[in-house]
């Protein structure tokens, strides 16, 4: 067996909750408003104790391998230590204990503008990226037309990257990361802020990578559709600890049920003013019905209702929602526009709600999550809520319980001939 690219050997990061936790140092005006709070104290003599922080790991005793050419991906909720790993295993923070070894040539993804220098141009930033990689220039005029080809930001090449969108930095770093042939290339949500066709040619030159090239690949995503169709293993994190390391698909069902809100029919979602557009509250229930339930028959209605906030019109905003089955995979999508192509342009400032009814026999038994949404063309996600609501479909005719696939639509056989037997 092939010695491992990626060692994790109990890893564990710790924070003092209260203190400074980003990786760049502190502000000249915090550190001069500190300077001053210790010179009131000299002279009034009166002297503050540091107030003691409370301790936070956000890793805990991580350990794992990772063999070349492996596709892994990192499942778990916000706050799971998915982040922290990667910046761990990218030398962009130090564990509080264990050692991570990597060997080979990295090439990280973590967040919009990682590894850019905001005043040097598309250009620049691509041959600067490589020479960091440990590449030469001749290397990199190979690459350079491929690059600049996949990014589609060709007339803003020469333009510093500090004027780009988040949607031009996400093409740009990532057209870099994946062309310049790193033996391991690490990639957080990032993706999440380019458009749907971009994040699908992401995906599908991640796939190449992975396939063709035999690189190394460690994935996080809250998209789990994506993370089953890229990725081998799955590794799931809860509360800074590995809680299953096998098949992708084992790890992405322990991970909805872990994480949807299981039993219930009904979420609310926290109010934030500084968003344009956001979700509310979802929930589901029978037709006709006023309370939220979980259990339905394969062969009766029942209606999502879903309210939505504009605060701003902003032109191109989309909303929608996705159902997924427990192994992840998205086995139904619908947005708003889907009954009325023109309600983007006339819903005003406001709070709406939306009423969609599901026909009897659509999907098939089994137990589904909902992941809602509202997003940007050019621009990514606004708002989004995963595993938000639960609901279990039950065929309660016999015959039909052991139909395969997504969908149970009973469809018109007819008859229109027959041959005697001889």
């Amino acid at each position: 067996m092939s010695e491992a690219i990626i060692t994790a050997d109990r890893l564990g990061k710790r924070y003092i909750l209260g203190e400074h936790l980003g990786s760049s140092p502190p502000m000249l005006r915090e550190v001069v408003a500190h300077r001053l709070r210790e010179m009131r104290g000299l002279l009034t003599g009166v002297r503050r104790e540091k107030p003691r922080g409370e301790e936070f790991w956000a890793l805990k005793d991580v350990s794992f391998e990772v063999r070349p050419g492996e596709v892994v991906g990192l499942v778990g909720r916000n706050g799971a230590g998915k982040s922290t790993l990667l910046k761990v295993l990218s030398r962009i923070v130090d564990p509080t204990t264990g050692m991570a070894r990597l060997r080979g040539r990295v090439a990280s993804l973590l967040e919009v503008g990682t590894g850019f220098h905001q005043e040097l141009t598309g250009r620049e930033n691509i041959y600067m990226n490589g020479t960091i990689l440990g590449m030469r220039k001749a290397e990199i005029d190979r690459k350079f037309d491929a690059i600049v080809a996949f990014s589609e930001i060709e007339e803003f090449l020469d333009t510093p990257v500090k004027r780009y969108s988040s949607g031009m930095y996400v093409r740009l770093a990532f057209a870099v990361a994946a062309h310049l042939e790193p033996e391991i290339l690490i990639v957080d949500e990032v993706l999440a802020v380019g458009d749907a066709t971009f994040q699908k040619k992401c995906l599908g030159k991640m796939q190449d990578v992975a396939s063709g090239d035999g690189r190394t690949i460690l994935f996080v995503s809250h998209n789990m559709g994506a993370m089953a169709q890229l990725c081998d293993r799955g590794i799931l994190l809860e509360h800074g600890r590995i809680t299953a390391d096998g098949p992708v698909r084992n790890a992405i069902e322990k991970y909805l049920q872990a994480n949807a809100d299981h039993r219930s029919a009904r979420a609310t979602f926290p109010i934030d003013p500084s968003k344009a557009s956001q979700v509310i509250s979802m929930e589901i229930r029978p037709v006709g019905g006023d309370k939220p339930t979980v259990q339905y028959s394969c062969d009766e209605s029942f209606v999502v209702r879903v309210e939505y906030e504009i605060r701003s019109q902003v032109g191109g905003t989309r909303f929608w929602f996705t159902v997924l089955n427990l192994e992840g995979i998205r086995v139904f999508f619908s947005e708003f526009r889907d009954a009325d192509s023109e309600i983007s342009t006339r819903l005003k400032p406001g709070r709406h709600t939306f009423e969609i009814t599901f026909p009897p026999r659509l999907l098939a038994e089994g137990t589904y999550v909902i992941d809602v949404a509202v997003d940007r063309e050019f621009v990514g996600l606004i708002d989004h809520h995963a595993n938000c609501c639960e609901f279990t479909l039950r065929d309660m005719i016999p015959q039909r319980t052991d139909r395969p696939g997504f969908f149970s639509t009973l469809l018109p056989w007819k008859l229109v001939d027959t041959t005697a037997a001889l």
